[in-house]
């Protein structure tokens, strides 16, 4: 199963702060906060959600084709990209805006305050998925990921009318949907993704019940960080996958996006959900150990460990027993 990845393509400027955030808040000034913090590192890292899931594919030994926007300051990392084995003969190149920055701020609690720049990613409605899947020829599962707000609907319907199976993350896209647009985007997912807090804010934007969500898609993954997934289907009890816990967390940015590469790439390969979601849980954890959201390295004997260690042995032949990684 191919899978195309549709989403943003971002430049991440990632500082730290060796502070605490909460310890410059103060209680009754909430309404009026202007605030500076001096970070003591700055790393300039390739990024966006669409990308970083389209490596994570790759180097699971996927074959992803990444569907966004990218602006004129693309070049550089479209090779890097390719490098990767990602194809990008879907991305459109803006000839006026930059590419999207993502700068974000973490504390010495992990917490983050961050800032997204869209930038060229307001081009991707004009990007013609039908067209694009047609190109293709051998797109299973589109994983439509935030970005636009109007491309995220518009892919998400091109799936529908296509019959193409699609997992939809609306992330922090949330925020800018309306009801309609809310339901609009995950009616007939195959799988959704949310992490605990979102979950509640989909139910507030759709008006649908925790049950009626689930009555309109195929699977709910709910993460919920270090405590791992939970698996959601209607009519059958819920499944909890413990995470992986990291060696270190050097920055948990991009960790989300490992864990649905992981879990993409498994369920691609034919394994059950609850062993896809391990996988996820595994190459978070690998995430979490590096700074940047594709620096890091996958071998399928680290993998294994992992997993085998969280999981049992049984568990980790399961998962990686058939694995060839690039």
């Amino acid at each position: 199963m191919r899978v195309a990845v549709t989403g943003s393509i971002a430049t991440d400027h990632l500082m730290t702060f060796p502070g605490r955030f909460a310890e410059q808040l103060l209680d009754g000034n909430l309404e009026q906060v202007s605030l500076s913090f001096l970070a003591d590192e700055l790393e300039v890292r390739r990024g966006g959600v669409a990308a970083n899931i389209a490596v994570g594919l790759s180097r699971l030994g996927q074959r992803p084709l990444l569907v966004a926007a990218a602006g004129r300051d693309f070049a550089e990392y479209a090779e890097w990209l390719r490098a990767q084995a990602v194809d990008t003969g879907a991305v459109r190149v803006s000839t006026e805006r930059h590419t999207a920055r993502f700068v974000c701020t973490t504390d010495a609690d992990q917490n983050q305050i961050a800032t997204f720049y869209a930038g060229a990613m307001a081009e991707a409605r004009h990007i013609d998925l039908a067209a694009e899947l047609v190109r293709a020829g051998d797109i299973a599962l589109v994983m439509v990921g935030p970005d636009d707000p109007a491309a995220m609907l518009r892919h998400t319907d091109a799936c529908r009318a296509s019959g193409t199976d699609f997992a939809a993350d609306p992330s922090q896209q949330l925020a800018r949907l309306g009801p309609e647009e809310a339901r609009r985007l995950v009616e007939g997912a195959r799988f959704l993704f949310t992490n605990a807090y979102e979950s509640a804010l989909l139910a507030e934007r759709t008006g649908w019940s925790r049950a009626e969500l689930l009555d309109r898609v195929g699977c709910w993954l709910i993460t919920q960080g270090a405590d791992g997934v939970v698996i959601a289907r209607a009519g059958e009890p819920d499944v909890a996958v413990p995470a992986v816990a990291p060696e270190r967390i050097a920055d948990p940015t991009g960790a989300g996006d490992g864990f649905r590469a992981g879990f993409l790439s498994g369920t691609a390969r034919g394994l059950p959900l609850a062993h896809a979601a391990r996988l996820g849980c595994a190459v978070a954890a690998v995430v979490l150990e590096t700074v940047g959201t594709q620096e890091y390295k996958l071998s399928a004997a680290d993998l294994w460990m992992r997993i085998e260690s969280a999981y049992g042995p049984a568990t980790a032949a399961a998962i990686i027993n058939d694995l060839e990684l690039p």
